[in-house]
């Protein structure tokens, strides 16, 4: 590779990453612009930052109490889309049964199902046992979408890992519920990570259900954010401070498990 190329592909790469960055840049200085600024034409680079949206948001719009809303039901989601997708998907993987193909490809069909198809008789189910506005709802809701995923991903994990170990945990006496706990778990722990930050990552993005079952106990961050759009009043500043505070958790939860979410998504890439 000559020079000239290499430096083709590090300005490329860098062209790139600057798209990428740009719609957070412009979402964080929104964020700390007052109103007047943030409408001006053209765009205002050079300004004073204020952190008054912020403040609204969180203590006069109740955009804090959403924000735990949100996170009580995407950690509660993922974690109960890891406890009964991983052995689902262990079963799947290692051993043959009849109707395998028919459960395989319900799960897949789950998630084609369109949202707004579903809202209507969600909601009146949920009403009818008298749940609506509650987390356990949107929970169990968004288990129904989550769980196909990492069924899916799990699955392709666990196949990746060699039946030799099985068998000689099998020749040592160990049961296979401890073949899947001490020998499979740990080595797909990177298929676990990237179906953890994926649900993660729809569970607190999710906003038709949020709207549809929810009003003000159990509303999330997406549904209060698009609550700000009234009409002709578009507080920009709020929004974007909203926006930011909703995607922060993402960024922290994608950074802790980066390392697992890197091999995750290599998996099977090198034989």
């Amino acid at each position: 590779m000559t020079n000239r190329s290499l430096i083709l592909q590090i300005l490329l790469l860098v062209v790139i990453v600057l798209f990428c960055l740009f719609p957070f840049y412009w979402m964080v200085t929104t964020s700390l612009k007052d109103q007047i600024v943030a409408l001006a034409s053209p765009p205002v680079w050079s300004f004073v930052p204020t952190f008054d949206n912020y403040t609204e948001a969180l203590f006069e719009d109740k955009v804090g109490a959403s924000l735990i809303n949100s996170l009580i039901v995407a950690v509660s989601t993922t974690l109960l889309a890891l406890v009964l997708g991983a052995p689902a998907a262990y079963a799947l993987a290692r051993f043959e049964f009849r109707g395998k193909r028919d459960l395989w490809f319900w799960f897949i069909t789950n998630r084609m199902v369109s949202p707004i198809v579903l809202a209507l008789p969600f909601f009146l189910i949920v009403r009818s046992f008298g749940l609506l506005d509650t987390h356990i709802v949107l929970i169990l809701i968004y288990l129904t979408f989550n769980l196909p995923i990492v069924i899916w991903i799990c699955t392709d994990q666990f196949r990746s890992i060699p039946r030799d170990l099985d068998e000689a945990a099998t020749l040592e006496g160990a049961s296979q519920f401890r073949i899947f706990r001490s020998i499979c778990l740990p080595l797909a722990a990177p298929g676990l990570a990237v179906s953890a930050i994926f649900s993660f990552i729809f569970s607190w993005n999710e906003l038709m259900f949020a709207l549809v079952l929810t009003r003000t106990a159990a509303k999330t961050a997406p549904a209060v954010a698009v609550g700000f759009m009234e009409g002709y009043n578009l507080p920009y500043g709020k929004i974007m401070a909203t926006s930011t505070l909703i995607v922060i958790p993402v960024i922290i939860f994608a950074l802790i498990a980066s390392k697992q979410l890197v091999r995750g998504l290599t998996m099977g890439a090198v034989k």
